[in-house]
């Protein structure tokens, strides 16, 4: 486990607390780390994931943008860091550069553990929700985590049972290199709990609202 304390030459104050952790799992899905081991990237077509990723590091830092690439041009938001220190205690908790395949176990003290999952969420990760047809006033819902690498979504699915006892299954779609980690309803309801534990912590707020909706058809509530 990295030491909690200060960089004395970095930018980015290390200092686990729910929202440092938060975008430690925002990096952790949808980040990487240079080559070089100097810079850290985060690029999203949501501008609010770049904001919450720089609150929840508390660091000051220029938004680009830039295009896809592609024939309709989708405008990307992004960010970049220069912090070496930063970079080797990434690297020391499991973030590695070129990460999306290889990436497994994230070192994340366990009181925070949550806020992180919250993070790999935004990052990554999806709901969606339907009536089932067969029975009337049927209401189901899925939560999921995507990743490229089985080995980070085994240790994720081996997570979430340690401390909720919760199964879920993993799917990957034919044709597709991404691997799926998803909880029906019922486990669905115990995680959103636990990652939602706050109100002042930071999360996107599409996906916040999104899940509000579907536990208020249910009957539930996000927070207390």
């Amino acid at each position: 486990m990295a030491k909690r304390g200060i960089s004395p030459k970095g930018k980015i104050r290390i200092l686990w607390s729910p929202n440092f952790a938060y975008a430690i799992g925002l990096l952790a899905s949808d980040g990487c780390v240079g080559k070089n081991g100097r810079h850290l990237n985060l690029t999203s077509k949501d501008k609010e994931m770049i904001t919450n990723f720089l609150k929840g590091l508390n660091i000051d830092c220029h938004i680009g943008k830039k295009n896809s690439g592609s024939v309709k041009e989708k405008k990307y938001f992004v960010v970049q860091i220069g912090d070496v220190l930063f970079c080797k205690f990434l690297m020391k908790i499991g973030i590695m550069p070129a990460k999306s395949k290889i990436i497994g176990k994230v070192d994340v003290p366990k009181e925070y553990f949550f806020d992180f999952a919250r993070g790999l969420f935004d990052g990554d990760g999806s709901t969606y929700s339907y009536f089932d047809p067969r029975w009337p006033s049927s209401f189901m819902f899925y939560l999921s985590f995507a990743s490229a690498s089985k080995k980070h979504i085994d240790w994720l699915r081996g997570e979430f049972w340690h401390r909720l006892k919760i199964k879920g299954h993993i799917t990957r779609a034919s044709g597709h290199n991404t691997v799926q980690l998803k909880y029906g309803k019922k486990e669905s309801l115990l995680l959103i709990k636990k990652m939602y534990h706050s109100r002042s912590t930071l999360s996107l707020t599409r996906k916040r609202l999104k899940i509000q909706k579907m536990l208020g058809i249910v009957g539930e509530k996000l927070y207390n």
